[in-house]
């Protein structure tokens, strides 16, 4: 799960967040995110669960309306499309404390998610070319921001980010570009 634009739909209900924190559902989301519609056999090749499993959890996706059955090449195939972007929670005003928890829980996931994808590329880093070594960054930085001056920043990333939104057709891109996660967190200190 990247991060999504400001002004997209909030995702408000606990159970939403707690339905959406499993790791397999986490990897279907961004499976439609990066490649658009599959069916829940091509979702099995990235998650590691069997198709019905994946079944299962695309049918909970669209309870919450996070997924969508989207149009398929064949009748008998049901594809499945991500309802999306979205945000995480609600910060106009203090969380219940369900909403907390089930932020918390997400949130934890996604950020191992992220984790994990950085640890894996320096795993296999050496292996890779030369251009790709140095066009990735893993920084980290301090900056000294007013809230105002944050979410003007923000803005702009999200203005930089959307010529390379992943529901960029691959057939019209490079014929060597990935697929790249850009993991983004901008988070004030204590006062």
């Amino acid at each position: 799960m990247s991060f999504a634009p400001r002004g997209a739909p909030v995702l408000r209900d606990p159970r939403a967040m707690r339905a959406l924190a499993h790791p397999a559902r986490l990897a279907i989301l961004e499976r439609l995110s990066a490649d658009g519609p599959a069916t829940a056999t091509e979702c099995a090749e990235v998650t590691g669960q069997s198709p019905s499993a994946c079944s299962y959890h695309l049918r909970a996706l669209a309870r919450w309306g996070l997924v969508t059955q989207a149009d398929g090449r064949d009748r008998r195939e049901r594809r499945w499309a991500v309802v999306g972007p979205f945000v995480i929670g609600d910060h106009d005003a203090p969380r219940e404390a369900a909403v907390a928890a089930a932020e918390h829980a997400l949130t934890g996931q996604v950020l191992a998610r992220a984790s994990e994808r950085v640890l894996a590329w320096m795993d296999r880093s050496d292996g890779e070319s030369p251009e790709w070594r140095e066009a990735t960054l893993v920084a980290n930085r301090s900056l000294v921001l007013t809230a105002d001056e944050l979410t003007r920043l923000l803005e702009q990333v999200d203005r930089l980010c959307e010529p390379f939104v992943a529901s960029r057709r691959r057939e019209s891109a490079p014929a060597d570009a990935r697929v790249v996660r850009l993991h983004l967190s901008a988070v004030p200190d204590p006062p």
